[in-house]
């Protein structure tokens, strides 16, 4: 796992640009601990690994 920082914007584009899939946003969002996929500020992020196995987008219960 590896950690970035952004200004603002989305997880779907903070997706697309590391993991090359936006759907693979909940990734994200579960390794940082956040349900929002909109960001604020400035926030660092732990990337995950690259799947190419993973995706949809959906959380699981």
């Amino acid at each position: 796992m590896r950690t970035i920082t952004v200004t603002g914007g989305n997880l779907f584009q903070v997706a697309a640009q590391q993991l090359g899939d936006a759907t693979q946003w909940i990734r994200i969002a579960q390794a940082n601990g956040l349900a929002d996929p909109m960001l604020t500020g400035l926030v660092t992020l732990n990337i995950p690994a690259t799947d190419p196995s993973a995706g949809g987008g959906v959380a699981t219960q």
